[in-house]
Order: structure tokens, then C-alpha cells, then sequence
């Protein structure tokens, strides 16, 4: 297989590229990455503060970056800080080529966003939900890599140990936190999926009318995973456990296992500028799939149930107030 790296991606000039979580470990790679190839890059970051230093650094290690880093407040965590964002981004810019729906947490002690859902599934998914949603109108206005905007959702391996259970999905009943990883990681891919599926089946419906081309959205979706990347969020999933020996084997796994940052963010990339199809699965083709050059694989079966995903469709509307215009 020919190694991908991101020396690889196309010239970005003139797009504009939305990372979250991109002050740190795989958006802050990916932000770099993006910049370098000449993308706006609109840094959509919980501390402003934490966003501009590594912004810096960015620009501090390139010399001169191509493209613009621009800074925001986006805390994930509130529904209203997500509609600010996107509001401001209406407001300044005309269109969004792409979407990398990166930023998460992962293992966390039991806590709620300031929406009242439980944080895990509140920031991976919903979060990023509303965000997808609000920013439509700018995807689907945008020209995008090749033609199409994309929206790159990055899921996890963890996906597999993720279970629905649309009975509690805010872990009220009871609460495991890597269990909630895995169904926060496994929403985003059903997530992912099923807004290809809605763009096809609003394509498909635009077909014989005589409005197709304003029907028509030009725009991709695409799920990704990393592998194991030694980022800092296993260090802030140790540090938040309390737990001296899960620190130990975290630093031990990034040390034995991990790839950085920059290879791990190669997924992201290669989901967002490569010729990929839409509903495609982006992960590391190495040792099970947790490292090694990206290529397109296929997530697990849960991931492509289709009621599953209509379901948490519906209540992710309900739950954000945020619909999309398909």
C-alpha cells in the first residue's frame, strides 16, 4: 500500500476549513496540516485563550503559514455557544468547504453540559449535531475540496464497545464511562451515515423535478477514526480518574502503542480532501487498525443500523432544536 501523508492533500487555497477542537492533539495536527496547504482554517476552540497559543505555535513553527488561522469560541458543551459560533461564521464568511466535527472527551467521571445531558454524548455528539446543522446552509453554499463541502466526523475504535440504549441515553440509570465513550463514539457514526443517507435520498427525490439543481446538495459526509493516538486526551482521562495506575498504563500504551499526533491525524485529512465516498469509514490500515498510512475501511455492524440511526436522528433534533435542511 502507498503511504498517504499530508504532504498529499490538495492545494487548499481559498477554502475555508472549520476544526473543533483544534488547539490541541489531532485538531491542532490537522489545523497545521490545513494551513499549510493554504485553508482558512476557523479554529472553533472551548478556550480562546488555548486557541490563540496554539495558533501561535503554528505560525511560530512554519514561519509564514499559508492560509489564515482564525480563532473562536465554541464550547461544544452549550447548545448556545454552538449557535453563536455558527452566527458569527453566517455573519463573516460565505461559505464552509469543510467540517471536521474532531473535538471530544473521553472517559470521563459522570457529568452533565450545561443542557442537562450527560457530557460524553452531549459534546461528541450533540454538540457536534447542532454544529453540522447550524452550519448547513454555508456547506451547502460552498464549492468545496473537489466539488463537494465535506463533513468529517471523527469516531474512535471504541465504537465497537459502544451499545443504543434509547432508554437512557444520558446515563441516568446508571453510568459507565467508557461505555459512554463507546455509545458517544458509535452515535457519531451513526450520526455520520445517516446524513449521507438523507443528502442521497433528498438527491434521489430532486431527480425528475425541474428545480434538480437547486434541489441537489454538494455536500459528502465521512467518518474517520484515528487509531491510538498519543494525545493529550488519554492524559486528561487519567488525570481526571483519580487513579494513579490508570496513569501509569496510559502513559505506558501511548509509549508502546501510540503513533503521534500528526499520523493520527492523517485519517481527518485524508477523509476531508481525498476522493473518498460519501459514508466512507477512514481508519489506520496497520496493526488492527490502529496505526499505519489511512485508507477506507468498514466501521461495525452496529454502526450501519438504520433504525438505530433514524432514531437518534429524531431525537437528536428534538434534543438541540436544530434541523437540517434536506
Amino acid at each position: 500500500m502507498v503511504e498517504w501523508t499530508a504532504e498529499d492533500m490538495p492545494k487548499l487555497d481559498g477554502k475555508t476549513v472549520v476544526v473543533t477542537g483544534a488547539n490541541s492533539g489531532l485538531g491542532h495536527e490537522g489545523t497545521r496540516a490545513f494551513a499549510a496547504k493554504g485553508a482558512t482554517v476557523v479554529m472553533a476552540c472551548r478556550s480562546v485563550e488555548r486557541g490563540e497559543r496554539a495558533a501561535d505555535e503554528i505560525r511560530a513553527d512554519a514561519g509564514d503559514v499559508a492560509g489564515e488561522l482564525d480563532v473562536r469560541e465554541c464550547d461544544l458543551a452549550s447548545l448556545d455557544s454552538v449557535a453563536s459560533f455558527a452566527g458569527g461564521l453566517a455573519a463573516d464568511y460565505d461559505a464552509v468547504d469543510a467540517l471536521c466535527n474532531n473535538a471530544g472527551v473521553m472517559a470521563i467521571p459522570r457529568s452533565e453540559t450545561e443542557d442537562g445531558f450527560e457530557t460524553q454524548f452531549g459534546v461528541n455528539h450533540l454538540g457536534h449535531f447542532a454544529l453540522a446543522g447550524r452550519l448547513f446552509p454555508l456547506l451547502d453554499a460552498a464549492e468545496g475540496i473537489d466539488g463537494e463541502a465535506r463533513v468529517v466526523t471523527q469516531s474512535s475504535g471504541a465504537h465497537e464497545q459502544g451499545e443504543m440504549d434509547f432508554s437512557d441515553l444520558n446515563w441516568e440509570e446508571s453510568y459507565g464511562k467508557w461505555k459512554a465513550y463507546g455509545r458517544s463514539k458509535l452515535a457519531n457514526l451513526l450520526f455520520a451515515y445517516e446524513l449521507q443517507r438523507r443528502i442521497d435520498d433528498g438527491d434521489d427525490a430532486s431527480e425528475g423535478g425541474r428545480n434538480r439543481a437547486s434541489n441537489e446538495v454538494d455536500l459528502r459526509s465521512v467518518a474517520c477514526h484515528p487509531g491510538y493516538a498519543a494525545t493529550n486526551l488519554q492524559h486528561r482521562t487519567a488525570e481526571e480518574s483519580g487513579n494513579p495506575l490508570l496513569r501509569v498504563g496510559m502513559k505506558a500504551a501511548n509509549a508502546v502503542l501510540g503513533q503521534d499526533a500528526a499520523t493520527g491525524a492523517l485519517p481527518m485529512l485524508y477523509a476531508a480532501t481525498a476522493d473518498v465516498d460519501g459514508g466512507a469509514y477512514v481508519e489506520p490500515s496497520g496493526f488492527m487498525n490502529m496505526r499505519g498510512t489511512p485508507t477506507v475501511g468498514r466501521s461495525n455492524d452496529a454502526s450501519y443500523d438504520r433504525e438505530d440511526a433514524r432514531r437518534l436522528w429524531e431525537y437528536s433534533e428534538e434534543a438541540t432544536g436544530v434541523e437540517f435542511p434536506l
